[in-house]
């Protein structure tokens, strides 16, 4: 964790978020040790944080003496993601009219992909995946515009604690196939979904660029109606809805200023 050169109070306030991140970066647990590693803080520091997000709620600690992300942490996601599905709604609206298919905004959440926003299609049969959904990352094509943001470790390391268990004859099964899918994406620029998490749906997903945590927009529907060719005119848009959701990202920050 890089020193911050801000005042004493702001520079606690960094530092306690990065423990927390730390602990999110392993699957929502570690050890002392594991923590003062990863952040480099002073052991009185370290404990003195984490003593102040305990009593908040923010971190537990469990028998084994190890830390674990806290129930309060809870609260304040559901709420954000209700903000951020707010937020998102007018980019996917714009996406769903052009090109008339479900459009999606989902989020890296530690190991797994979580749906945070959609607009379904107008299409009497249309893909329905319900907002707050978890699923795994390695066979959507979400997860894998997501994975595709992170090197090659975070994601084998990913992989290994949640598993890659098979949906199609589609799914990705190791760790090797993913990685090659992966090298591709990063390439061009979006990942496809060829019928890897339910048999006769196709979907095309690009990353949100910049955003705090990997974050992906999709569009999906049946392999007959998003089919190989529409992705030349399915993709700009998509890329649109991604720049303004990107936008709609950045310009969140508060007004402090004295009024």
């Amino acid at each position: 964790m890089a020193e911050s050169r801000q005042p004493g109070n702001v520079q606690s306030v960094a530092r306690a978020f990065g423990l927390l991140e730390v602990l999110g970066e392993r699957g929502g647990q570690a050890g002392l040790s594991e923590l003062a590693e990863a952040t480099g803080l002073a052991m009185p520091t370290m404990h003195r944080l984490l003593r102040t997000l305990v009593q908040l709620g923010y971190v537990r600690q469990l028998p084994s003496r190890r830390y674990s992300l806290g129930p309060g942490l809870i609260r304040l996601g559901d709420r954000a993601t209700r903000l951020l599905g707010t937020w998102a709604r007018p980019a996917l609206v714009e996406l769903e009219e052009a090109t008339r298919e479900t459009t999606n905004l989902a989020l890296l959440d530690g190991d797994r992909a979580v749906y945070v926003a959609q607009v379904p299609s107008h299409h009497q049969v249309r893909m329905f995946t319900e907002v707050g959904r978890r699923v795994f990352a390695h066979s959507t094509g979400v997860g894998k515009a997501m994975l595709a943001q992170l090197d090659d470790e975070d994601v084998v390391a990913i992989l290994r604690r949640a598993g890659m268990p098979r949906y199609t004859d589609n799914t990705h099964t190791t760790e090797a196939g993913l990685l090659a899918d992966l090298d591709e994406i990063r390439t061009r620029g979006y990942a496809v979904d060829e019928g890897e998490q339910e048999v006769g749906v196709r979907c095309y997903a690009v990353p949100v660029p910049g955003a705090p945590t990997p974050t992906a927009v999709s569009v999906s529907g049946p392999d007959t109606r998003v089919t190989l060719s529409a992705a030349r005119w399915m993709l700009p848009a998509l890329e649109r809805a991604a720049d303004e959701l990107a936008d709609a990202l950045s310009s969140t920050e508060p007004d402090l200023a004295p009024h």
